[in-house]
Order: structure tokens, then sequence, then C-alpha cells
């Protein structure tokens, strides 16, 4: 999914366009890209046992990931006109609550094969459906394919960045402890 000869510190959209990924979505696109390399970057040496750590009553680094990867899901299924299943109400009620298979790395995996889903379905559409009206939840509340696309991707970033500063202090707080 990535376009080759380029340098790996060149951020993603520096590097041009995603093949096969329709020209409204190359933003999101690579906003999706750099977000699944920064969460590799960022959490390369991370603790796992700081994976579900709260630094002043704030989300812990596994809640960024599996909402991250929830959002991604749930707004690709708002995004094609279809209402969320049980199992998706389910994962959302879970975001946050550790269980027997999230450590560290499987979340990090979870997420990128959803991002992987996410282009793979980016590249499906046409320039054309992305101004269809859609809706977003039990309110049914306005949006468009687009705006679904470019808010998953938009709060990936943005969770990525509150994950990054979690990570930092928490592991500054080990290496004073150390």
């Amino acid at each position: 999914m990535e376009p080759t000869n380029h340098n790996e510190s060149i951020e993603y959209w520096l590097r041009g366009p995603v093949e096969g990924i329709p020209s409204l979505l190359q933003p999101a696109s690579h906003a999706l890209l750099q977000s699944n390399k920064d969460l590799y970057d960022y959490l390369a040496d991370f603790p796992e046992v700081f994976l579900w750590e709260k630094l002043e009553d704030r989300a812990s680094v596994g809640f960024h990931i599996q909402h991250m990867t929830g959002v991604l899901d749930r707004m690709m299924t708002y995004a094609k006109g279809t209402s969320l299943t049980d199992a998706q109400f389910e994962y959302l009620k879970n975001e946050g609550v550790p269980n027997n298979n999230s450590t560290l790395n499987n979340l990090m995996a979870d997420f990128t094969k959803q991002m992987e889903i996410m282009l793979g379905y980016f590249k499906g559409l046409s320039e054309d459906t992305l101004k269809e009206a859609r809706f977003v939840g039990r309110k049914k509340l306005p949006s468009t394919v687009l705006g679904l696309l470019f808010h998953a991707a938009e709060h990936s970033q943005r969770h990525i960045g509150q994950l990054l500063v979690t990570a930092s202090v928490l592991k500054s707080q080990r290496t004073r402890i150390n």
C-alpha cells in the first residue's frame, strides 16, 4: 500500500499518491498510513506494563489503540450506509478494557489490519459516491461518505497525538524509577 522508492523519514503526505486511491481520498489515506507508522515508531520501546495506565484520569495507551481501531470500523460501516452490528456495539462498550488478547503487539496489529481494510474500501469507491448523504448513530446525524472517511482519518491522527504524550510521560516515569 505504500509508495515505493521514498525515504521512510518523509511523511506520507509528501510521498505522492497512494496507488488505487481516489484523489479526494488521498489526504485521508496519507493520514491513516502516517497514523500506523507513528503508532509503531512511538511505541517501539514502550513497556507493556504501562499499556493500561492512565495519567491524570486520561485515556491509556491501550484505550487509544482500541478506540482508533473501532472508529475506523464504525465510520466505514456508516459510510457504507449500514447500521452498527451488535458485535460493533460490544467492541465500543469494551474499548479501554483489557482482555486476554489485548497485548501491545496484538492491539497494534489490529489497528494495522483495520487500516488496511479501510484503504481497501477507499480503492473501491468512485469520487461520485463521496458526496452521498450518510447518517450516524441512532439519532441519524447527517454526514457524507467523504465526511465519515475524513473523520476516521483525522480522528486517528488526534489519538496518535494523545497516545504519544501519554506514552512519553509513562516511559519518562519508568526511566526516573529505574
